[in-house]
């Protein structure tokens, strides 16, 4: 049974979210305050948090920020309004993994739901399958695609959900390079045009977890006027 945290202050958007999760088996947790939604972020560890944006006492953002600072790598699918645009590009860039505008349709929720659950159980690969191989070893660095676990010089990394399916994407791929455009359309969809800076963002707090040297990547390297590739001679 997967456990979602809802964080949200409208009464009937929980309680119209809540029946649809308790529909495809979910156990939920509600709280209607940013505050509180944090630390029971940090207490339940759940298997997605759906974050308001619009909260109060601490908003929606600054909650998505907090949780990834406590090493908190639920995935986290944000929720805000037609014409919050700005908080659409921020969530992304403190680490959502996915966002709805509001007004939305069950429908699309549900498939919302369902696909980041199935990325929890899957590597992303370009052709759309997944990693044939389970562990992967680069050097000091070691990738375990069904564990979804990085270990780096044998302690062990923490990546949200799209920091990770960005080095299993790029390390199955070795010496072969992406346009931010390519890579957002991979690992975030289509919905996702316009927020190709959040490529870069994703990569750099990657980067700040797995490499030796910032200013000379030893994994995940940057191909001028390109893109992005992972280091082939590994």
């Amino acid at each position: 049974m997967k456990n979602v945290l809802i964080i949200e202050d409208d009464i009937e958007i929980i309680h119209l979210l809540e029946i649809h999760l308790k529909d495809l088996g979910c156990e939920v947790t509600k709280v209607t305050q940013g505050d509180d939604g944090l630390r029971k972020a940090i207490e339940l560890i759940p298997d997605l948090i759906i974050l308001d944006v619009m909260l109060p006492e601490m908003d929606g953002i600054e909650v998505c920020q907090k949780i990834r600072a406590n090493n908190i790598q639920s995935p986290i699918m944000m929720l805000t309004a037609r014409s919050e645009e700005i908080d659409k590009v921020l969530g992304l860039e403190v680490g959502a993994d996915d966002y709805l505008t509001k007004p939305f349709s069950v429908r699309e929720f549900i498939a919302r739901v369902k696909a980041i659950f199935r990325r929890q159980k899957m590597s992303v690969k370009e052709d759309g399958g997944s990693s044939k191989e389970k562990v992967m070893h680069f050097d000091n660095l070691s990738v375990d695609v069904e564990m979804r676990k990085v270990i780096l010089d044998g302690i062990k990394i923490e990546l949200s959900p799209k920091e990770f399916e960005l080095l299993v994407f790029l390390s199955t791929n070795p010496g072969k390079s992406y346009d931010r455009t390519k890579l957002l359309n991979l690992i975030w969809g289509y919905d996702f045009q316009g927020y190709e800076h959040t490529v870069n963002s994703h990569i750099n707090r990657l980067r700040s977890k797995i490499e030796p040297d910032m200013g000379n990547p030893k994994f995940i390297l940057t191909t001028w006027g390109v893109g992005y590739k992972f280091n082939e001679e590994l």
